[in-house]
């Protein structure tokens, strides 16, 4: 059993060193010994595979990836915890520790540094106020990302995995499958965490895809025009698109969507990424 799934062992721990959680941070620490264990075992991870980790905490899944082989690189942005996990990850040769801030971090430096410039997969607690904004960073990063597999807010899980036409389908949705598959794997309850957060969380693996699954298009002109076609979610699909910067009519707008056998009147969240790529390539002149 991992010591630092003991809640006992972590009051012990911040005590020690004078820390203490951060609300702001988003910081609520793993301390169901299961749940680490299905984590790692969901994230696939070999003996000398690169993994990246954000938000480390006190090192619980750090030390459980090392433990396997794998080498992990965790970035966390709370100086008062790099202390701790000086002391935690002590022993462990496999793990290595960056203080920063993943938002502002050179990742392809990082990635040459820290991962040697080999493929690597992201394994994570992520702090649930930074979920969508780590995610996106990386995934359009264009380093060789192979998966993620990633503890987040359940709701956020709902909408990454979302198919077009529920209620959960949106942008982030398309923004995350664009470039992955997205499972949801299980589901976490609160008190899995200290402290307890508000919310129930879910593990979801987004595992990259070679290409883009809506075949050939610009990655730019893609998501300016999915955000436009998400700009308003009650407004349909003409309305957004004509609001737009697309120098078009009203009229011509119609037509380019009716000529990707669109309805005019559809809104967004119907939308497949197949049909946001005919759109694009409609409005930017690739069809």
């Amino acid at each position: 059993m991992n010591r630092l799934t003991s809640p006992t062992v972590v009051q012990e721990l911040m005590a020690r060193h004078g820390a203490s959680f951060t609300k702001s941070l988003g910081q609520n620490f793993l301390i169901d010994e299961n749940i680490l264990q299905k984590i790692v075992d969901a994230s696939a991870i070999s003996p000398g595979d690169r993994v990246l980790e954000v938000g480390p905490g006190i090192g619980v899944l750090t030390q459980a990836m090392a433990q396997r082989g794998a080498f992990v690189t965790a970035v966390e942005i709370d100086r008062r915890l790099i202390p701790i996990l000086s002391d935690t990850l002590a022993g462990y040769d496999h793990a290595c520790v960056v203080q920063g801030d993943i938002l502002k971090v050179d990742l392809p430096a990082l990635w040459q540094e820290h991962l040697e410039g080999q493929p690597f997969s992201v394994v994570a607690n992520l702090p649930y106020y930074i979920t969508s904004p780590v995610i996106m960073a990386i995934l359009q990063s264009g380093l060789p990302l192979q998966s993620m597999t990633l503890m987040i807010q359940k709701e956020v899980a709902d909408r990454m995995s979302a198919a077009p036409g529920g209620k959960d389908y949106g942008l982030l949705s398309v923004a995350v499958q664009f470039y992955c598959r997205a499972e949801l794997q299980f589901m976490v309850p609160p008190s899995a965490f200290m402290p307890r957060p508000k919310v129930g969380s879910a593990v979801i693996t987004l595992t990259k895809l070679p290409e883009c699954p809506a075949g050939p298009v610009d990655e730019d002109e893609f998501f300016h025009l999915v955000r436009a076609a998400f700009a308003m979610r009650r407004k349909t699909l003409h309305n957004n698109l004509a609001a737009s910067h697309f120098g078009l009519s009203r009229d011509q707008v119609r037509e380019k969507i009716e000529a990707c056998g669109l309805s005019p009147a559809v809104r967004a969240e119907a939308l497949s990424l197949q049909d946001f790529a005919r759109l694009t390539r409609a409005f930017y002149g690739a069809d």
